[in-house]
């Protein structure tokens, strides 16, 4: 089955490059030029991947990840740039994006990109098997498929890539990952040296799930490894 794919791009000369190859590998390309058609695309289109530039005419490409992670789209997305400050890929990343390639870039390393969200993306579905698909521990429930958490009678307001660190922790108890394997496996490639940022989406995760943050009882810290879901009974 094609994958449907969302580009959203003001150089039509890149628009026109990333379409030859996305077709190679088996996709419908849509196009906006701004970031205003962009998104309107994107609320009314269903894609299996965006790919948004950051620099766009009339809404920037910030701005309409923002948007699209406000209408609950999760659909993955790959953030393309001129910019390559750290900043930059930080605030990127922690808007909503899912992977960040910038310009100018080797077309091959595109494809590995594009590649690997496809991927990441299969294995999650794969891995999610039908029994895993209503997660509960204690107060803590979480819908996979609905992509709906709840602590008690209360519904929780998470980003995508908290609940992709939630539910890779909870269907994994008591299993300890490293923030670099965190890294690959929710954000689909390997930002060596951005730790941090599964840090600062741990500390919002946690602000949000547990009651107590000096004494969690969902999300554990395993000294000199990273973190590990509770799997006492």
């Amino acid at each position: 089955m094609k994958k449907e794919v969302l580009v959203i791009e003001d150089d039509p000369d890149i628009v026109d490059l990333l379409t030859i190859h996305l077709n190679d590998l088996d996709c419908n390309v849509a196009a906006g030029f701004t970031g205003t058609s962009g998104l309107e695309l994107a609320k009314s289109g269903k894609y299996d991947l965006i790919i948004l530039d950051l620099m766009l005419p009339e809404l920037d490409g910030l701005e309409v990840c923002r948007q699209i992670r406000a209408e609950k789209n999760y659909t993955p997305i790959l953030m393309l740039t001129a910019k390559a400050e750290d900043i930059d890929k930080i605030i990127g990343l922690e808007t909503g994006a899912d992977d960040y390639l910038t310009k100018p870039f080797n077309i091959r390393e595109f494809i590995s990109r594009v590649k690997a969200i496809f991927r990441r993306v299969s294995m999650i579905e794969e891995a999610l098997e039908p029994a895993k698909n209503k997660i509960e521990y204690r107060k803590l429930k979480i819908d996979v498929e609905m992509r709906k958490v709840t602590i008690g009678d209360e519904k929780l307001a998470l980003t995508p890539k908290e609940f992709d660190l939630l539910v890779l922790l909870a269907t994994n108890p008591g299993k300890s990952y490293s923030r670099e394997e965190l890294l690959n496996k929710v954000w689909g490639y390997e930002f060596l040296g951005y730790e941090h940022t599964v840090n600062s989406h741990i500390n919002r995760l946690r602000s949000k799930i547990e009651n107590d943050l000096n004494n969690p009882e969902f999300i554990l810290t395993t000294w000199g490894i990273g973190y590990r879901f509770n799997d006492d009974e």
